[in-house]
């Protein structure tokens, strides 16, 4: 993927949000970092790259979206899956997202992120950084 492609890749994703929004992982080891506009968002997918690194394939599988009762929420369900470090990977995910004029307004990002250090090779920084904060 050339530069611009990736560019337009980011902005796109970014665009699916409102310009305010309210973006949590509620299971993130480290604590949760609200990510509170699109510009944050934006740099946050923009760094993923580097949560990823050594992945040969990474992408939504198993995509089952959940109406609720309210019209604004949705429920969305999916594995992340590939192959990364030699080794094929598959990761759930979930995502409660409120929808307001066809953007993102929040969402809760429930995913498994001691798997994806685990098939990232990040796992012994994961430990000691966790080590770190009991310190």
């Amino acid at each position: 993927m050339s530069p611009e492609q990736r560019e337009r890749q980011l902005d796109d994703l970014a665009n699916l949000y409102a310009e305010h929004t309210n973006v949590r992982h509620p299971l993130a080891p480290l604590g949760d970092t609200p990510l509170r506009t699109r510009a944050e968002l934006r740099a946050h997918f923009a760094n993923s790259g580097g949560r990823t690194a050594g992945a040969v394939q990474f992408e939504a599988t198993n995509a089952n979206v959940h109406v609720t009762a309210d019209p604004e929420l949705v429920i969305f369900e999916f594995t992340y899956a590939g192959e990364a470090n030699g080794r094929t990977f598959e990761l759930p995910c979930i995502f409660v997202i409120r929808v307001r004029n066809g953007q993102i307004v929040e969402s809760r990002d429930y995913g498994d992120h001691i798997g994806l250090a685990r098939t990232f090779g990040r796992l012994d920084d994961l430990i000691d950084q966790l080590h770190d904060r009991d310190r």
